[in-house]
């Protein structure tokens, strides 16, 4: 469903960009909680299969599922979402719309360990190859990373987990020369902190069940495309975008446009695949939305002051956060984050593994668990969990070491988060290491 006016404020926006009261006149969408619906006449039925007019089954479209994803297009500034299950089905489904056995992806080497486990080892076997950049601000590094058969480029906004930034702007100049779109993971940031497609993104997606849902209660994830998918220069790369369909019907692009990336993923990947939103899920997520400015608002000023105390206590080797000086990507983002760095980052410890264990241990405000972007603060060890897989050095090159601890930081008040922080630091034995990497060394590799 496409957004809405983007002439008013992105918190006016968030509230009432995602209405839909037909039917009635309740003040917010319903939960349409139905598998399928009822037609009221013969040719209707053959107006949803022929053209897509209308709801028929919940698979493939339901209004308040299609509520969440007008609110979440006018946000991001797309010309329309789709929700999806999770957000790692919104990764998938966007890739896999766009490439096929064959192709091949050029990703950032900082992202989300699912997403790179998708990538090696899910897509490998469906004939797409990836390869990953290191200097991910380097244009000249994604130009060379191209081959014939790259048919995207894939990057985090703020990446998970040593807030490594790319510079959109930059890359997705390299995508367009060539006609192969940026896609880029926007979960971190959020459209409050950072809108990827006004910076040249084709393509954003985002795990809703983090901060766009903000209360940990369910899961969900979305694509945001851009509308802009030009036939001239991308035709010859996405021919099932701009060939007639079957018995000769017409091509998305002569239906659609340049929305013919979302439509070829709403009509043809999705619903085949199946990675459907549960209505209530699309309902929560879409009450999350409209008070999305205040949580990240709140959530990015509190990990500032956390981040900052932090910096300065014996026992800490690094805090890899883009709101400190300290970090590489720092002046990058001031300029592109005016109004906040996000409130997701990593922490190490001078120290092991069993010093990262009493300090996660000891905590009592913050949750031990695996999640982010909650109104809770929440905290994490990578080197045990989400990076479990990765040898050391594959940890290393992605700022992931044994002292290693990535902190979600919450609406709590930012005292009450510090305290608690100080308290499992005097309980951790944390020393000062002269020999550990300064946080700059660190977020550096």
């Amino acid at each position: 469903m496409s957004g809405g006016s983007t002439d008013r404020g992105f918190t006016t926006r968030q509230v009432h960009d995602g209405d839909r009261t037909d039917g009635g006149s309740p003040r917010v969408t319903p939960i349409y909680l139905t598998a399928g619906f009822s037609f009221d006449e013969y040719e209707q039925a053959s107006a949803h299969f022929g053209a897509g007019d209308g709801f028929a089954y919940t698979r493939t479209g339901n209004p308040t599922v299609s509520s969440a994803e007008s609110a979440l297009a006018s946000l991001e500034g797309g010309s329309g979402a789709l929700l999806l299950a999770s957000g790692q089905a919104a990764t998938t489904i966007a890739v896999l719309s766009l490439a096929g056995a064959g192709d091949h992806i050029v990703s950032s080497r900082h992202i989300y360990e699912g997403t790179r486990g998708l990538f090696l080892d899910n897509f490998s076997r469906l004939g797409i190859e990836v390869d990953f950049v290191d200097d991910i601000r380097d244009p000249a590094a994604w130009a060379a990373a191209i081959r014939p058969e790259t048919r995207l480029l894939f990057g985090e906004s703020i990446s998970n987990a040593t807030n490594r930034l790319i510079d959109v702007a930059a890359i997705s100049r390299v995508g367009r020369e060539r006609g192969i779109p940026l896609v880029i993971d926007n979960t971190f940031a959020t459209p409050y902190l950072f809108r990827p497609i006004e910076h040249g993104a084709d393509v954003v997606v985002h795990s809703a069940s983090k901060f766009l849902a903000g209360q940990g209660a369910v899961l969900g994830g979305a694509i945001v495309d851009s509308g802009r998918f030009d036939p001239i220069s991308s035709g010859a790369l996405f021919p099932h975008l701009v060939a007639p369909g079957r018995r000769g019907a017409p091509s998305l692009v002569d239906r659609v446009g340049g929305n013919a990336r979302l439509a070829y993923a709403r009509e043809s990947v999705a619903p085949r695949l199946g990675p459907t939103p549960s209505p209530l899920n699309a309902f929560l997520i879409a009450q999350g939305i409209e008070t999305l400015s205040l949580r990240v608002d709140r959530q990015s000023a509190n990990a500032l002051a956390v981040a900052r105390w932090l910096e300065d206590q014996p026992g800490i080797a690094a805090v890899d956060y883009v709101g400190l000086s300290s970090h590489p990507d720092h002046e990058l983002a001031a300029e592109i984050l005016p109004r906040g760095f996000g409130s997701v980052f990593t922490i190490t410890l001078a120290g092991d593994e069993s010093t990262a264990r009493r300090f996660v241990e000891a905590l009592q405000v913050f949750t031990h668990m695996t999640h982010l972007g909650d109104v809770r603060s929440l905290v994490l060890h990578p080197g045990s969990t989400s990076h479990l897989q990765l040898s050391e050095e594959e940890q290393a090159a992605v700022g992931v070491f044994p002292g290693t601890l990535r902190l979600s930081i919450g609406i709590e008040d930012s005292a009450d988060l510090i305290a608690d922080l100080a308290g499992a630091l005097a309980a951790s034995g944390a020393a000062v290491d002269a020999s550990a990497p300064s946080a700059r060394a660190r977020v550096a590799v």
